[in-house]
């Protein structure tokens, strides 16, 4: 818990920074585009000041436990759009998610915040207005269909492919729409490389809904008929309704509010660093966002919630209906003292509750179907009694629930129960912070990644001296 007088500091200055994302709203409806190029020379100014006047500071110290430890705290990456605090959570140029849910703008209807209104805020730090979040809803859908060739390639493969597989195929088949690798072959100045970037990524992003769609159809529903794009919906509203489950707002709201806060989470995982890696090269956006893919298609990564649900279920299966807390807790002792870890608990840098979990499960307290399924009420009572039991097993720095511990046991309830096509999803989403920061890298003009690898025993003659 925080102490009372830095509770303070976070609420005086999460109101603050709320006015200042408010405010920025109180202007003429720009573009998402005009938007964008009225903020980049400040924050190309800024990136100079802080070079010329601070570029010799040292931010922190590198030791050996982080080098062969996955590089796991260490500050080396300018990552613009989110910053994950390990007791906060995750903010998203200063907005915490309950700010966004106050501000950003939801879907005609709805009350969940739209992947549409994210992306503006990561990609520009403003809060858009309704209008300007409609525009580009409407922008999505214009560019949304896939070209034949796409189409023709992912329904010539077979259905024996993992969807995350086919998804990244299909990314980095979109290269050949690419307006960066076309204008870099003619070329371009540098000072143009974020304009072609942007887009190539508002092209993708636009993309991703249908060619998400089409993969979940040929896989797991072959010869069904899919829907063309409906350019009055949102993004997600789309997405679902391709899926086939246009027809259930629940699940549609859920799907909002799920890849909006799946969008960013600091630069330093895999997938966003992956993207930022490749796109350090100058490879254009679909060819660094498919690395990026399968970086998220890693069981340490993005299948996590696939891992949770099938754990919750067979603690379902194993202790039936009577589902009380104490057949929860021997459960998760089985768990632990078979070796294996509880899925869904813990994280690489929180060390409070995940806050996408409590929006998660705040979504599911206003269903009274989701109130009342058996599986999400198994959720809520294990996030009960799961933390005691790991703090006293005494191995993990986060005994709490992240995101993963609920998210896809809402998706399993609604009937999408195909848990090999949940990172798809997430694939989806995770492209609203990767993109943005690619566009970011480059109207910074950030360099090639090249950090220094070393051998074992050139650390030990380091660490010797």
């Amino acid at each position: 818990m925080f102490a009372r007088s830095r509770l303070s500091r976070y609420i005086q200055t999460s109101a603050s920074t709320l006015q200042r994302r408010l405010a920025s709203t109180k202007v003429l409806s720009f573009s998402l585009r005009e938007t964008l190029e009225e903020v980049i020379p400040a924050k190309q100014e800024q990136l100079k000041r802080l070079k010329t006047e601070h570029g010799q500071a040292v931010v922190g110290d590198v030791k050996v436990e982080n080098i062969i430890g996955g590089m796991r705290g260490l500050k080396a990456m300018l990552w613009d759009a989110s910053v994950l605090d390990a007791n906060e959570g995750i903010r998203f140029h200063g907005l915490s998610i309950s700010d966004c849910q106050k501000v950003l703008p939801p879907a005609p209807g709805g009350k969940e915040i739209i992947a549409e209104s994210m992306l503006w805020l990561l990609l520009t730090g403003k809060v858009p207005t309704v209008e300007q979040t409609r525009q580009l809803s409407r922008e999505l859908a214009e560019k949304g269909e896939l070209p034949t060739y796409i189409e023709n390639l992912l329904d010539s493969l077979p259905n024996t492919i993992h969807p995350m597989t086919q998804l990244g195929m299909g990314v980095a088949a979109l290269n050949r729409e690419s307006t960066f690798q076309a204008a870099y072959e003619r070329g371009i100045k540098k000072s143009e490389y974020w304009t072609y970037t942007f887009d190539d990524s508002i092209n993708l992003i636009a993309k991703l809904p249908a060619l998400a769609a089409r993969i979940y159809r040929n896989v797991y529903k072959p010869n069904t008929e899919l829907l063309s794009i409906d350019k009055d919906l949102d993004l997600v509203g789309n997405y679902s309704r391709l899926l086939g489950y246009g027809g259930n707002q629940s699940l549609t709201e859920y799907l909002r509010l799920y890849i909006a806060l799946h969008g960013d989470h600091e630069g330093g995982n895999a997938s966003a660093h992956t993207a930022h890696l490749v796109g350090s090269t100058l490879a254009d956006p679909y060819l660094a966002y498919s690395a990026a893919l399968f970086a998220l298609a890693g069981p340490l990564h993005g299948l996590a919630n696939q891992e949770v649900l099938r754990w919750q279920l067979a603690m379902q299966k194993e202790i039936g209906s009577n589902v009380t807390h104490e057949n929860i807790k021997d459960y998760l002792w089985k768990t632990l003292k078979s070796g294996q870890v509880v899925p869904g608990y813990g994280h690489g840098v929180l060390r409070n509750p995940d806050p996408r979990f409590i929006a998660l499960q705040e979504f599911c307290n206003t269903l009274p179907e989701l109130q009342n399924s058996p599986i999400i009420q198994l959720v809520n009572k294990t996030s009960e009694v799961a933390p005691d039991v790991l703090k006293e097993h005494g191995k993990t720095k986060n005994p709490y629930p992240n995101v993963d511990a609920t998210s896809g046991c809402v998706l399993y309830h609604y009937g999408l129960d195909q848990f090999k096509y949940y990172t798809v999803i997430f694939g989806v989403s995770r492209a609203l912070g990767a993109l943005t920061q690619l566009v970011w890298a480059r109207a910074l003009g950030l360099p090639l990644e090249r950090p220094k690898s070393l051998s074992i025993e050139a650390l030990e003659k380091l660490a010797k001296q």
